[in-house]
């Protein structure tokens, strides 16, 4: 018993040696750029901050000591992930706008209103492996060789119909502006005929182009006057004219994660293309045909959309989520720490009220 006294008293201890201003400044040099404490790494190591530590600051501390504070706070300086964020001035309201489509696309439809997400798959590689493909046997998993034989690349260019799920597409070599205006050309031919057409797309310049301002002219009845759409943001204007038969609605500037078709692009990528094995650019666009057929035929259905323009999380760490509490990852107190309430506000699972 006096043993184990002894271990307790000596662990409490050790884990108040080091001051909260020691520990504050551990979490403030890890947060920082290395270069900010003359040390030429890119990202910090745990022997990078022991080093800078000793270098700045009076008191030493061990390696496991600062890998400890870190691992409390949930700072995880040898992490890092791409992020990309919209600087839109009107982000929010351009946002709001195709959500909006999104949400009642269901209740459009019915009303002879259809919406329609259109973007470009480019550089999909025809690649054909130069040895064949072991298959899977009992306890390993299928084997295929790096090497391979490339047979060119092709654009897709594909419309997805937010309430039915259904897909038109176009297989090129080029994703031209007369190439997007006969897309859309065959969209309309393809789909039936509505009251109303409510067209998603990105920025792209060939979205924006005279040739489809002359498509959207012919199909609304209205004259087309070349001069009067030299610019750019003339051209977006008169697609996004409301009064207008077929509406172009422009996601914002890095925005196009809000483009419904991304989503299926996807779903190609995984179930067709990545471990695509093809013979030639004919046998590629055959069996590109037949799946999207198959899609249509028995898997096509509407994504259920739920984001609304509001953020998702605020502020939560990755790993102190439900799903990683839920696969045993993470451990949730019932009386958190300081640091986390004062770092990490609660997450609102629940959606506002509109």
């Amino acid at each position: 018993m006096a043993s184990m006294a002894s271990k307790m008293r000596r662990a409490q201890v050790d884990r108040g040696a080091f001051p909260p201003s020691a520990r504050l400044d551990v979490m403030s040099m890890a947060t920082r750029q290395p270069a900010t404490y003359h040390c030429a790494a890119t990202r910090w190591s745990l022997d990078d901050l022991v080093a800078a530590l000793e270098q700045h600051r009076p008191w030493g501390m061990s390696r496991s000591s600062i890998w400890r504070i870190l691992d409390e706070a949930d700072l995880k300086p040898h992490r890092s992930v791409y992020w990309l964020n919209s600087h839109d001035p009107d982000f929010e309201p351009k946002a709001h706008a195709i959500c909006a489509l999104y949400l009642h696309a269901l209740r459009f439809f019915e009303h002879e209103r259809l919406v329609i997400c259109t973007d470009e798959k480019t550089g999909m590689q025809i690649l054909q492996r130069k040895y064949p493909t072991q298959p899977m046997a009992p306890g390993k998993p299928e084997k295929r060789e790096h090497e391979y034989i490339r047979h060119g690349v092709r654009a897709l260019i594909a419309s997805f119909v937010v309430a039915t799920g259904q897909v038109v597409w176009n297989l090129g070599q080029t994703r031209t502006s007369a190439d997007f205006a006969a897309h859309l050309a065959h969209v309309v031919h393809q789909l039936p005929e509505m009251q109303r057409y409510d067209w998603v797309v990105d920025n792209l310049n060939t979205h924006w182009s005279l040739d489809v301002c002359r498509l959207v002219a012919q199909w609304c009845g209205v004259p087309f006057v070349a001069k009067a759409l030299r610019r750019g943001a003339q051209r977006r204007a008169f697609l996004s004219d409301p009064t207008h038969k077929h509406v172009f609605h422009f996601t914002p500037k890095h925005g196009s994660w809000l483009n419904q078709v991304e989503l299926w692009f996807s779903v190609l990528a995984r179930r067709f293309l990545k471990r695509g094995d093809f013979r030639s650019p004919q046998d590629f666009a055959t069996r590109l045909d037949d799946y999207l057929e198959v899609y249509n035929t028995h898997h096509a259905h509407p994504y259920r959309w739920t984001y609304t323009g509001q953020p998702l999380v605020r502020a939560t760490p990755f790993s102190q989520t439900r799903r990683q509490q839920r696969h045993g990852r993470a451990w949730f107190s019932s009386r958190p720490k300081r640091f986390e309430q004062a770092f990490y506000p609660p997450r609102p699972y629940k959606r506002a009220a509109a």
